[in-house]
C-alpha cells in the first residue's frame, strides 16, 4: 500500500521574489505569431516566481525535477593539513531553477564526513594486557544507516536550496579530518559564510562563484556526526545560521569516548577513539598528507587514564552555548548507547541557560531519526521550524509545547520543559539485605551495615549476564532492590550516585546500572519496516519521494537496563585529574548516570546493580579486583517526577 502524504490549506499568501521569469514569459508570448488559421495553443503553465504560503507553511510549488545543481569549493580559515594553504570544503547544491531568474531562497544544509564513504580501520584492543576475549572488528559506518535523504524531495519544492557539505578531509574537500576540533568547525562555518557572501568559492572549472541566489539564511540538519557538525557551527556564533536540528549529535567528544575519567566506548564501537574515527572518514585525495596530523591525535588522546585535557576542551561545544545564535531543535533516542543521551541533555541545559530558542524530542529508538516512524509529525515540526526561522513565517511553532517525549512505541506526550516541572531528586540508600547479606534493599531510609564486596568478573561476563537472578547472591556484583512498586514511578533527568567504596586490584572502574525488574514488553531501540510505503515529496527517476514506514521492535523480558553510569575512581575529585587509589581505602565517590526518561510500572521493582568492569563499554582489566561498598552510606539520587517519591517508601 502506498500513501501519498499531502499538506497545505486555504488562505494562501506569497512572499515576494524577483518577477523576471514572468516578464520574460510575457514578452515571449507577445512577440510570437501564430500561423494563419491555427488554433491558439493552451497557455503554458507559468513557473512560480514567488514562495507560496498556505496554512502557515510554504507550499510545494517548485519543481524538484527541474532543479539547478552546482558544486562549489569554499575557502575556510583553517589549514588542518599544514601545507600553508587554507583548506577548502566542497559543497553540492540543488535549488529551484527560478533562482537563476532572480528568486532568492534560504538553504537547508547537511554537513557530513560520510558522503564519500568510509574505510575499515582496526579498533584498539580493550583487554589491556593484550589477551583477547573476542576478535576486535573493524569499523564500517554505512551512510544509508545514518540518515536517509529526503530534503530535496520535500523542502526544495517549498522554496529551499538543499546542500550537502563534505567536512574537512573528506570527499572533495582538502585538509584533514580531526574528529571535532576547531578546524572542522571552521569548515562548516565557511559554508554559512559563503552563503552570506563572506567567504570565497570556486566552481569546478576554477572560476570564482558567489551565492547570488541565497538570502543568507541557513538551516542545518543531520544525525550523528552529521548533527554534530551543525552543533559545532552554531557554537561558533556564525551569522546567518538561523536554525539547526541536531539528531543524536555530539556536544562534547569527551562524553562520546570518555566518562568521569574513564575510557568508555560508544555503544557498538568498543575500542574506537578520536584517531580511529579520523582514519575511518579520511577520504580526500592524497590522504597520506594527513598521517602526521592523525598521529598527533593518537599521541595526546590518552587511552590509559581518560583524563579530561586540552584535546577534549577543543572538542567541547557546551561551554560555547552562549555564542549560539541559531534556534536549536534537539533530538535523541532514549535507547541510544552510541551517542549517549548526555550529549543532547547537557546541550539542552546549556542552551536553556544561554536563552537560546529550543525544542526537544526524546524517542524510544536507538541511534536513529523519527522520520521513519513518526513521519507526518516530524515533517510538520521540522517544516514549521525552518519556515519560521528561515522565512519568518508566524506559524505558531514557538508557542507549541517545547518538549515531545515518546513514552512507549507510538505513544507521545508533550511538556513545556524537561525534566518535567515538579521533578525532584530523591535519595535512595543502598542497604544490606536480611542478615546483612545480598541482595540488598533500596529504600528512602539509610540502614548502616557491614561492608559488602564483589570480585570483578566483567572481563568475561557482560553487564546483562551479571544482573540476572537478582534475588540470589552473585560474587561478581552487588544488587539493591526496592519492594514491588505500588504505583508508577517516572525517572526523568540525570540520576546521580554517591558511594562510599574501595577498590583493591587493577581495575579502577566503578559501574552502576539502574534496572527495571519486572517482566514486560518493551522497545529494544531497533526498528523494522512495516511494508507501508508513504510518499512525502516530489519524485524523480531513481528517487520516488517515498519511504517505508518503520515500527519499533519490542521484546518481552524480565528486566530492562534503564541507564548506567561509570567512574574511574582515580578521578574521584574530577575528570581532569588522576590520583592513585590506595588498595582497600574507602573513598567518597560521586558521579552521574546517563540521563533518562523512563516509567517503572506498578508491581515492578527498581534495582541498582554495582559492578566494576562493564564489558561492552569500559577497558577490561584482568579479573579479580575487589570492590567493597559501605551500605547505608551509599546512595543513588533519582530525578522523580510528580508524587513518585511516595511509591519508593
Amino acid at each position: 500500500m502506498i500513501r501519498r502524504l499531502t499538506r497545505g490549506g486555504a488562505g494562501a499568501t506569497t512572499l515576494a521574489a524577483a518577477p523576471l521569469a514572468t516578464a520574460l514569459l510575457a514578452a515571449l508570448l507577445a512577440t510570437t505569431a501564430l500561423p494563419a488559421g491555427a488554433a491558439p495553443a493552451p497557455p503554458a503553465a507559468r513557473p512560480p516566481s514567488q514562495i507560496k504560503v498556505a496554512g502557515g507553511e510554504t507550499q510545494p510549488v517548485f519543481s524538484r525535477a527541474d532543479a539547478v545543481t552546482q558544486v562549489v569549493s569554499i575557502e575556510t580559515t583553517a589549514d588542518s593539513d599544514r601545507d600553508g594553504i587554507r583548506d577548502r570544503v566542497q559543497m553540492r547544491i540543488m535549488r529551484p531553477k527560478e533562482t537563476d531568474q532572480g528568486l532568492r531562497v534560504p538553504t537547508i544544509l547537511e554537513p557530513s564526513p560520510y558522503w564519500a564513504g568510509t574505510h575499515d580501520i582496526p579498533l584498539y584492543p580493550v583487554d589491556i594486557d593484550g589477551a583477547q576475549t573476542r576478535k576486535d572488528r573493524a569499523v564500517q559506518r554505512n551512510l544509508a544507516e545514518i540518515f536517509p535523504g529526503y530534503y530535496d524531495n520535500y523542502f526544495l519544492p517549498r522554496g529551499y536550496a538543499i546542500a550537502n557539505l563534505d567536512s574537512i578531509g573528506t570527499g572533495g574537500s582538502t585538509g584533514c579530518p580531526t574528529s571535532g576540533d576547531r578546524d572542522e568547525q571552521a569548515g562548516t562555518k565557511a559554508a554559512v559564510d559563503w552563503l552570506n557572501g563572506r567567504a570565497r568559492g570556486w566552481a569546478p572549472d576554477g572560476s570564482p562563484v558567489k551565492a547570488g541566489w541565497s538570502t543568507g539564511k541557513v538551516g542545518m540538519i543531520g544525525q550523528s556526526y552529521n548533527g554534530t557538525l551543525p552543533n559545532m557551527a552554531a557554537a561558533s556564533g556564525v551569522e546567518g545560521l538561523e536554525a539547526i536540528v541536531p539528531v543524536a549529535a555530539i556536544s562534547s567528544w569527551y562524553d562520546y569516548y570518555r566518562a568521569n575519567g574513564g575510557v568508555v566506548a560508544p555503544g557498538g564501537f568498543q575500542g574506537e577513539d578520536l584517531d580511529i574515527l579520523a582514519k575511518v572518514v579520511l577520504t580526500r585525495r592524497n590522504p597520506e598528507v594527513c598521517k602526521q596530523v592523525i598521529d598527533d591525535i593518537t599521541a595526546v588522546q590518552d587511552r590509559e587514564t581518560g583524563d579530561y585535557s586540552r584535546i577534549w576542551a577543543e572538542r567541547d561545544y557546551v561551554k560555547d552555548a552562549r555564542n549560539v545564535k541559531a534556534a536549536v531543535m534537539v533530538v535523541h533516542g532514549l535507547n541510544d548507547w552510541n551517542v549517549k543521551v548526555k550529549n543532547s541533555v547537557q546541550w539542552w541545559n546549556a542552551l536553556k541557560q544561554a536563552g537560546v530558542p529550543r525544542k526537544l524530542w526524546l524517542h524510544q529508538a536507538n541511534h536513529a531519526t523519527p522520520f521513519r516512524w513518526r513521519l507526518e509529525e516530524w515533517l510538520r515540526q521540522t517544516h514549521h521550524w525552518f519556515d519560521h526561522w528561515l522565512y519568518g513565517i508566524d506559524n505558531g511553532i514557538t508557542k507549541e509545547p517545547r518538549v515531545d517525549v515518546e513514552r512507549a512505541p507510538g505513544q507521545w506526550e508533550t511538556a513545556r520543559d524537561w525534566p518535567v516541572p515538579g521533578t525532584r531528586h530523591v535519595p535512595l540508600s543502598l542497604n544490606a539485605g536480611s542478615g546483612a547479606g545480598q541482595p540488598g534493599t533500596l529504600s528512602l531510609r539509610p540502614r548502616p551495615g557491614p561492608v559488602q564486596s564483589l570480585i570483578d568478573a566483567g572481563r568475561t561476563r557482560t553487564a546483562e549476564q551479571l544482573l540476572v537472578n537478582e534475588d540470589q547472591a552473585d560474587p561478581g556484583r552487588l544488587a539493591y532492590l526496592t519492594p514491588a512498586l505500588k504505583r508508577a514511578v517516572r525517572v526523568n533527568g540525570i540520576p546521580k550516585a554517591a558511594f562510599r567504596a574501595s577498590l583493591d586490584g587493577r581495575s579502577p572502574y566503578v559501574t552502576a546500572l539502574l534496572v527495571d525488574y519486572g517482566t514486560d514488553t518493551r522497545p529494544t531501540g531497533a526498528r523494522s519496516d512495516t511494508g507501508e510505503r508513504v510518499c512525502y515529496g516530489q519524485g524523480v527517476p531513481g528517487d520516488d519521494g517515498c519511504t517505508t514506514r518503520q515500527a519499533h521492535r519490542t521484546e518481552t523480558a524480565p528486566y530492562k537496563i534503564i541507564t548506567r553510569g561509570w567512574l574511574d575512581a582515580r578521578n574521584r575529585h574530577g575528570a581532569s585529574r588522576s590520583e592513585p587509589i590506595r588498595p582497600g581505602k574507602m573513598y567518597d565517590l560521586r558521579w552521574d548516570f546517563e540521563p533518562t526518561d523512563y516509567v517503572v510500572k506498578p508491581g515492578h521493582r527498581l534495582g541498582v546493580i554495582v559492578l566494576s568492569t562493564d564489558y561492552d563499554y569500559t577497558l577490561r582489566y584482568p579479573a579479580g579486583t575487589e570492590l567493597a561498598l559501605k551500605p547505608g552510606a551509599s546512595k543513588v539520587w533519582l530525578p522523580i517526577a510528580g508524587g513518585g517519591r511516595e511509591a519508593l517508601g
